[in-house]
C-alpha cells in the first residue's frame, strides 16, 4: 500500500506481521494489538522497533496509555464515517505523550487528511483509490481557519477561537 507524508508518496520502512507470520530478523515491523497484548515482553526486548495497529474499540482505548512508547502506532480507519481514530490521535499525543510516528490506515478521504494532520497524524497508508488519486495529483484541500485546538500551533501564532482573537474569528 502507499505510504503519503506530507513532502508526498515515500517508501514504506515498516512491514506488516500477521498473528501467525514470524517477525522479520530486522526492520521495523508493525503487529496487530492483539499479538502485542499476548506478546509484549518478547516485542520489547526485540533488537529492531516494532509498532502497533490499532482498531478503533473499547479495547484499544483502554490500552492507548501503554501505547504512548511506541515508535509507531498505525491507527486503522474501517471506514471513512468511524472517527474514533482522531479521538485516539488526541488523546495519545496530549494525554499521553506519544511522541512516535502516527499513521492513519485504511478507508481514508482526502478531505479527512488536513484535519488529520491538525489531530498529529504524520503519514497515511490509504486504501481510498480517489484519495490516492487526488494525493498523487498534489491536491490536498486546506483548511483556512483554526477553529479547534490542534497538535500544531498555527503558522500566525493565534488561535481564532480564543477570546482574545477575536478579531480573527468568522
Amino acid at each position: 500500500m502507499p505510504l503519503w507524508r506530507k513532502e508526498g508518496f515515500t517508501e514504506n520502512e515498516w512491514a506488516f506481521v500477521a498473528d501467525s507470520e514470524p517477525l522479520p530478523p530486522t526492520g521495523g515491523a508493525v503487529v496487530t494489538l492483539v499479538r502485542w497484548i499476548a506478546e509484549r515482553e518478547t516485542l520489547e526486548g526485540r533488537n529492531a522497533p516494532v509498532g502497533v495497529a490499532v482498531p478503533a474499540g473499547a479495547e484499544a482505548q483502554d490500552h492507548l496509555a501503554d501505547l504512548a512508547g511506541r515508535p509507531l502506532l498505525a491507527l486503522e480507519f474501517a471506514k471513512f464515517a468511524d472517527g474514533r481514530a482522531f479521538s485516539y490521535a488526541r488523546l495519545l499525543r496530549d494525554r499521553h505523550g506519544f511522541k512516535g510516528e502516527l499513521r492513519a490506515t485504511g478507508d481514508v478521504l482526502i478531505d479527512e487528511i488536513p484535519p488529520m494532520l491538525r489531530c498529529g497524524f504524520d503519514s497515511f497508508e490509504v486504501t481510498n483509490a480517489p484519495t490516492l488519486r487526488a494525493l498523487g495529483e498534489g491536491r490536498l484541500p486546506g483548511i483556512p481557519l483554526h477553529y479547534q485546538l490542534m497538535h500544531d500551533k498555527p503558522a500566525e501564532g493565534r488561535w481564532s477561537w480564543r477570546s482574545v482573537d477575536r478579531e480573527n474569528t468568522v
